[in-house]
């Protein structure tokens, strides 16, 4: 048997090379480790000694000669800001950190908490888990929090092939760092001769930490490309700290699959490379045909793949990641270099968009930019998937089910971030391993239509069904746009449709008239928490316009404001899956649920053996007597020992 194998130690002195993991093609089970960790950010993993920024390289700040740079390896740089971040990341990288293994291998991952005071679970984002629900890696939906000084064994099948991602699912510490890419490549593969690279892409705030972020609003200083941007004093002028940047080598006349992912908490960014097109060709691990654009947009959570042909003449080019924020535009950068290009910043712009040569974007969360700026908008269900991959369809004696879900934050004093007006919370148990413990349902919590309520929000799918799901943006709660994320699945996007826009300034003018929000008001006014299609006709799997022959699929899509996606899936990937906006302080806020799919299996196939709990104490189950009466009893034998009555 072929077997792969790297286990990355942390001892107590800091180890300065960032080392990824990629298994033999050949190997059947490929193990690594995940040592979770607090570090600073500009400061020598070697050394332990301040680093500074000077000139687009790294000097120990002692060293005011610049006469002995340091290896971009040794330092988490972030934007290079002086003053020291804690940040928590896995093996010492932020952000950058591969892990790159072959489909249908065994993939074993020991996380290993070094965390003084913080709990941890990784989420191998996108991944079915087929059969493995317990190896989601969501803190008390399918296992129980890694506590400090703990460890855990991730054991699942790399399957299917495509560009993932894995992250904290804890609190906001995906904010902070713990995220990487993981990579599953098919062993013969039509790019398979493409050499390739890995870009992660998000906004950074220097200022202070992400759990300080949920409370007082995301402060973006700067962008990160893999781990590295700079802090722009003025971003007019272009001045900026020097800080070091990701390079990306290319070979004039070659082409290059670059495998874009965005690990951040809160912003959607528009990814374009000076003076090159690109050709998009797959999206969240699945295929679609290629298309050739000028840019594309995408969310947290979301992943893009894309073809560079380096057919420009030998030199230095920015690769741009520019947000849309209402406030003020921020980006991020990096470099794509030449072979034998001089060591220099690019100086190359933007390409023009013209009347004459308009640019394409992909995945807009709007239907137009304002008029002169001359881009054609394609919305992402506009994508085509290629071979035989249908919709699944309520055939014979399959059930359908359609749940109509809105994100957003309705309410009048009170507006939680909510699904349908469920504020959801966690359990204090294991979801997936202890049910019967689950004390937080929304049996006798208040909900329904105009109302605000607080539970585990769930909603119940059985193998077989076709179940669809119309995600709504909508009603009085809606704000910009949510990235929706579905566990355990890769549902098809039939049908989106967006909100009335003005053509010539891009503003949304009023919410979709396919969907009618009901409950009290127009919808501008209701909390569209018990919507339905406004034409009776489109119940039942009738909704016209659906793509059902080659529609594309994702695990993650943007739904914007005043908008709504027709998805589908096929119920009988059992387990307990969570579904939220992956913008973490709405998730944190409540904008979330799970699907319980296909309970009656979880009871037949129980969890590895070994597999932690956790509960309060004291704590009552549907099977045991009342914690009142568990008290008095541990009160009664105390007394009993005190009077000699019981056995030493």
């Amino acid at each position: 048997m072929g077997y792969c194998r790297l286990v990355l130690l942390v001892f107590s002195v800091c180890v300065g090379n960032i080392t990824s993991f990629e298994c033999d093609m050949d190997a059947k089970i490929c193990e690594t480790s995940l040592v979770i960790d607090y570090k600073l950010t500009m400061t020598s993993l070697v050394s332990g000694k301040k680093i500074c920024a000077r000139g687009g390289q790294l000097y120990n700040c002692d060293d005011t000669n610049d006469i002995n740079p340091i290896p971009l390896s040794e330092v988490i740089t972030a934007d290079g800001w002086g003053q020291e971040k804690l940040v928590i990341v896995a093996n010492s990288s932020l952000s950058n950190l591969p892990i790159i293994v072959y489909k249908d291998q065994r993939l074993i991952i020991n996380v290993i908490n070094n965390l003084l005071s913080e709990t941890v679970t990784v989420h191998w984002h996108g991944l079915l888990q087929k059969n493995t629900p317990w190896m989601d890696g969501v803190g008390f939906i399918t296992q129980c929090p890694i506590l400090q000084g703990q460890s855990f064994r991730f054991d699942f099948i790399a399957n299917p092939a495509g560009t993932y991602w894995y992250h904290s699912h804890v609190g906001m510490q995906r904010g902070m760092g713990l995220n990487g890419p993981l990579i599953i490549k098919e062993r013969n593969q039509s790019y398979s001769e493409i050499e390739e690279h890995i870009m992660t892409v998000q906004g950074w705030n220097h200022d202070w930490g992400a759990v300080q972020d949920y409370y007082a609003g995301f402060n973006f200083t700067s962008g990160l490309i893999n781990g590295r941007g700079r802090y722009y004093t003025n971003i007019t002028t272009n001045e900026h700290n020097e800080a070091p940047l990701e390079t990306f080598n290319v070979e004039q006349g070659k082409q290059y699959r670059f495998r874009v992912i965005n690990v951040g908490a809160m912003h959607s960014f528009r990814i374009s490379v000076d003076d090159h097109d690109i050709t998009l060709i797959a999206s969240d691990g699945k295929d679609f045909n290629p298309v050739n654009a000028e840019s594309f947009i995408f969310s947290p959570g979301e992943r893009f793949d894309f073809i560079l042909t380096a057919n420009q003449s030998i030199d230095n080019y920015w690769i741009r990641a520019v947000t849309f924020d209402d406030k003020e535009v921020q980006r991020a950068e990096a470099i794509l270099r030449y072979k034998t290009a001089s060591l220099i910043d690019p100086v190359t712009s933007r390409k023009p968009c013209t009347p004459s040569s308009k640019c394409l974007v992909i995945n807009c969360p709007f239907s137009f930019f304002p008029e002169t700026d001359y881009i054609i908008c394609k919305r992402f269900d506009e994508m085509r998937r290629p071979g035989n991959d249908p919709a699944p369809s309520p055939t014979g004696n399959k059930t359908f089910k359609e749940f109509f879900l809105n994100f957003g934050f309705p309410g009048r004093n009170f507006t939680p971030a909510s699904v349908n007006g469920i504020q959801f919370v966690l359990p204090k148990v294991s979801a997936l391993t202890q049910p019967q413990e689950i004390d937080v349902t929304c049996d006798n919590a208040g909900c329904g239509e105009d109302k605000i309520c607080t539970c585990m929000h769930s909603i119940s799918i059985n193998p077989n069904e076709i179940v669809q799901l119309v995600l709504l943006n909508m009603g009085k709660g809606r704000v910009e746009a949510h990235p929706i994320h579905l566990h355990g699945y890769s549902y098809y996007v039939l049908k989106m449709g967006y909100a009335t826009y003005d053509n010539i300034t891009g503003d949304v003018i009023s919410q979709n008239k396919d969907i009618n929000c009901r409950g009290e008001g127009d919808q501008n006014q209701s909390f569209c928490n018990n919507a339905t299609w406004s034409d009776p006709s489109w119940l039942g799997g009738n909704v016209p316009d659906m793509e059902l022959e080659h529609p594309p699929r994702k695990d993650t899509l943007l739904i914007p404001s005043g908008s709504y996606a027709v998805l589908r899936i096929r119920a009988g990937n059992w387990g307990v899956w969570l579904m939220h906006c992956h913008i973490a302080r709405h998730f944190q806020d409540g904008m979330g649920l799970v699907i319980n799919d296909s309970f009656a299996l979880q009871s037949k196939l129980p969890p590895p053996e070994g597999f932690p709990v956790c509960r309060s104490f004291p704590y009552e189950t549907k099977n045991t007597t009342s914690t009142g009466a568990q008290t008095d009893d541990v009160v009664e034998a105390d007394k009993a020992a005190e009077n000699g009555e019981l056995d030493a």
